[in-house]
């Protein structure tokens, strides 16, 4: 039987994932959550949406016959990853994670750690500061709860709507990005302190490089806890894997 796989995207690493699979000429659908109004191209299929929970993912795997799954969400879609778990569970379906190590704090750093994006905001809950907000789209309302600050905002898509924040300036950029264009960003807009999710790679390293070497602190939010699945943490893993779980797939 030859193979059908279901890559779970949305990072870079799924995007590297697909050329590598439509290279190997295996077939395959890349599914996309749907946050992102542009996504970026990909070398497979594309599906944009939800599944409507385990059971909803459970029973696309049956209909489209997929026998893989990957698991190449962000680090902190953690109700994705939960789900394709169980789904998994639920079919039968082998399951791997493609996922990044975390950023880890280096001896010029300076870092405050938090477990959860409700952790940041109240950390967040002091005198007025000019902080670079990257957290991503869908958790910026939360920041409202702190007016008091000057926010940049740092996003792949434009606010479809009022942000909630008086004074904010909002980047609309796609990384990768580099670091002296960072550290440029973060001087100009004499930027506090820079608030970032534990995202991992490479492709949104450079503003925490940036802060390194201009002695900003950083408020890093820690990423959710995923129950235990098998993990990968390279391409070249997950197409080895992919060649011993069960499918001969030929590559």
């Amino acid at each position: 039987m030859r193979p059908n796989l279901l890559i779970l995207g949305g990072t870079t690493e799924a995007r590297q994932l697909c050329k590598a699979v439509a290279a190997a000429g295996l077939q395959g659908t890349v599914s996309m959550a749907g946050r992102v109004e542009r996504p970026a191209p990909q070398e497979l299929p594309m599906r944009v949406g939800g599944f409507g929970g385990a059971d909803g993912l459970a029973r696309y795997l049956r209909e489209a016959s997929i026998t893989h799954i990957v698991d190449a969400t962000h680090p902190f879609a953690a109700q994705m990853s939960v789900n394709a778990i169980e789904a998994a569970a639920l079919t039968g379906v082998p399951l791997i994670a493609l996922t990044r190590a975390p950023w880890r704090a280096q001896a010029d750093d300076h870092w405050t750690h938090v477990a959860s994006i409700d952790a940041a905001v109240a950390a967040l809950d002091g005198p007025a500061q000019r902080v670079m907000l990257a957290v991503g789209r869908m958790h910026l309302p939360a920041f409202a709860a702190n007016p008091q600050h000057s926010y940049v905002l740092r996003l792949v898509d434009a606010p479809d709507g009022p942000l909630g924040f008086p004074d904010a300036q909002v980047i609309v950029d796609r990384g990768p990005f580099t670091v002296e264009n960072d550290r440029a960003l973060l001087q100009k807009h004499d930027i506090a302190l820079v608030v970032s999710k534990n995202a991992g790679g490479t492709g949104a390293q450079a503003k925490l490089i940036a802060a390194r070497d201009l002695g900003l602190p950083v408020l890093m939010i820690d990423r959710p806890a995923i129950p235990q699945r098998a993990e990968a943490h390279s391409i070249e893993a997950v197409m080895h894997w992919l060649d011993h779980a069960g499918t001969d797939l030929g590559v």
